[in-house]
């Protein structure tokens, strides 16, 4: 599979939340640590799938779905943070690396819909 920074970015987001999510299940929280994993893990899998897209239309939409799992895990990262799960030390650096992550497939979004305009 070609690699991308994106995916090699997401990859490793991948990898932290699901050892985020196995930390919390020792600490008897279920419910809004598994939709992190759910979102969290999912951003690297459509990227995996986007590199395996039949046309552009298809590799931007699951660019944007990504993208969008971005957004979510935001959501649920500061949720975790705001209701003590999680300390803020682990909630920034949670969440800079989402926004990197953002920063970079929304640049490739941006890219992908001008060229197709072309």
């Amino acid at each position: 599979m070609k690699r991308s920074i994106a995916y090699e970015k997401a990859y490793a987001f991948s990898i932290r939340v699901v050892n985020v999510y196995k930390y919390l299940e020792r600490k008897n929280e279920y419910i809004l640590s598994r939709q992190l994993l759910k979102c969290g893990t999912s951003i690297a899998a459509n990227l995996a799938e986007a590199n395996g897209a039949i046309s552009q239309a298809d590799f931007s939409a699951k660019v944007s779905i990504a993208y969008k799992e971005t957004l979510e895990a935001k959501y649920w990262t500061s949720l975790l943070k705001d209701t003590g799960y999680i300390n803020r030390k682990s909630y920034t650096s949670l969440f800079h690396d989402l926004e990197e992550i953002a920063k970079i497939l929304f640049m490739i979004l941006k890219k992908t819909r001008i060229d197709s305009k072309q």
